[in-house]
């Protein structure tokens, strides 16, 4: 019996995929954008340097990746979804905008009116104002939530609404995987969650294991664009720092741009190098 036991087959044990390579295809730049918050002003000047630099070229497809949080914190959210929506009929370039965790709550918000405080502690009170709404004076009364939310939904035009409806929760492109907050370890590209797709930060953070495919995000706020052999992240606090990041991506290259507001007020655009460690 013994021996039997001994000698059975073991199982096979299934491998993961080995990582696709961290590259795009010849003929594809992909500008992923970082979270904007508001900050209008930043990203028309950002536009104006990637659309200038990246004009229409034959047999060369240049994409778009907006990855969430477009909303909250700073003072004109209205506008970055104007400006938002306009772009999307860009023939120029093909356009994904990824969906936040801000909007994520925006969106809960006008479904149930009973989030809106929590909403509003982290940002939101700026994106109402934005919309000529503020936040309730008697905030424990759930009345004024209820009729801020119908407010909202009253001031939301019919394209605003659907643009915020239809943000995707991720992109693949190439050897590149582009997500909000970033994705969970051990769980395979293809079958995240969208909760963790938007809302996802330590385990992401702080694990040492590779995705399928290099890992382009936002979500977490960082004074510099930060890469490594598992993720790029782009966040770098536009609503507070004023430095809104774009990353560029082409063939086996990537460069990071970002636009500066400096001391005086004036918008700049700068490049930014980040060494890929060894």
């Amino acid at each position: 019996m013994l021996r039997r036991l001994f000698n059975r087959t073991p199982k096979t044990v299934p491998t993961a995929p080995p990582p696709v390579p961290a590259g795009l295809p010849a003929g594809r730049v992909v500008w992923a954008i970082g979270d904007i918050h508001g900050r209008l002003d930043l990203l028309d000047r950002l536009l104006s340097a990637i659309t200038g630099s990246d004009a229409v070229r034959d047999g060369v497809t240049s994409t778009l990746v907006f990855l969430g949080d477009y909303i909250d914190r700073g003072s004109d959210s209205r506008g970055v979804i104007d400006r938002l929506v306009t772009l999307a009929d860009d023939p120029g370039f093909e356009t994904h905008f990824l969906k936040g965790n801000h909007e994520d709550k925006m969106l809960e918000f006008l479904e149930d009116s009973s989030v809106g405080a929590a909403w509003c502690d982290y940002g939101g009170a700026q994106a109402l104002e934005s919309f000529g709404l503020k936040v309730p004076v008697l905030r424990h009364r759930p009345e004024g939530w209820a009729a801020l939310s119908s407010d909202l939904a009253h001031r939301l035009s019919p394209r605003q609404r659907d643009f915020l409806e239809s943000l995707e929760y991720s992109l693949a492109i190439g050897g590149y995987f582009f997500a909000h907050a970033g994705a969970r370890p051990g769980v395979p590209l293809d079958d995240q969650s969208d909760h963790d797709l938007m809302w996802v930060r330590g385990s992401f953070l702080h694990s040492e294991t590779r995705f399928e495919r290099m890992v382009v995000h936002g979500h977490t706020p960082t004074d510099e664009p930060f890469i490594d052999h598992r993720r790029i992240g782009i966040d770098t606090r536009a609503y507070e720092s004023g430095v809104l990041t774009a990353v560029r991506l082409e063939g086996q290259d990537h460069r990071f741009l970002q636009a500066v507001e400096l001391a005086d007020g004036e918008i700049v655009v700068r490049p930014w190098s980040v060494a890929m460690p060894t």
